[in-house]
C-alpha cells in the first residue's frame, strides 16, 4: 500500500512500512538529506519538518501518519520569511558545525509564520526543542529579531 503525500508542493509517495519514520523516507527513499539525524528521540529538533505548516519532528513521525498531508523540508521552504530568516543567519554568522541549522531554521520558520512578531518568551518557547552543539544560542535568539524586524538589544 503507498503512502500519498505533498512533499515540497509536489505529489509524493512511499510504499513502504507505514511505521518508518519520515526522516528517513526523507533521506533514504527520497533523497532530500536537508533535514539530520541527531537524536531519534524528537529531543534536539534536527530532524524538525514543518507537516500542514506546523513543526514537526521527523524521526518520531510514522510516515504512515502523514498520508493525504503536505510535508515541507528545508529544501522545499520558500517565500519572504524564509528568506529573511536565512540573510539574518548568515548576517549573524549563526551557522558553526552547521549540524543543527536545517532543523533551527525551520523551527524559526515555524514561529514567525505563525507569530510574525516575537517576544523573547516566545522565541525561547519555540526554540527549546532545538539544540545547538556550538551554543550559538545568542545569535539564533538575534537572528530570529532580526528576520522579523524586532527592534532591541543586539547580542
Amino acid at each position: 500500500m503507498a503512502i500519498d503525500f505533498q512533499l515540497n508542493g509536489k505529489p509524493a509517495s512511499f510504499a513502504g512500512d507505514p511505521e518508518t519514520p519520515l526522516l528517513w523516507v526523507l533521506r533514504d527513499h527520497l533523497g532530500l538529506t536537508g533535514t539530520k539525524y541527531g537524536c531519534g528521540v524528537a529531543q534536539c529538533g534536527a530532524c524538525t519538518v514543518h507537516l500542514d505548516g506546523k513543526n514537526r519532528r521527523s524521526c518520531v513521525t510514522p510516515v504512515g501518519t502523514i498520508a493525504g498531508k503536505s510535508v515541507t523540508t528545508i529544501e522545499g521552504v520558500t517565500g519572504k520569511t524564509a528568506e529573511a530568516v536565512r540573510a539574518a543567519w548568515v548576517g549573524l554568522d549563526v551557522p558553526q558545525c552547521g549540524f543543527c541549522q536545517s532543523g533551527q531554521g525551520m523551527s524559526a520558520i515555524g514561529l514567525l509564520t505563525a507569530k510574525p512578531k516575537p517576544t523573547d518568551d516566545d522565541i525561547d518557547h519555540a526554540m527549546a526543542g532545538n539544540i545547538c552543539r556550538c551554543a550559538t544560542y545568542v545569535r539564533i535568539r538575534q537572528a530570529i529579531k532580526d528576520a522579523a524586524g524586532v527592534k532591541g538589544v543586539r547580542a
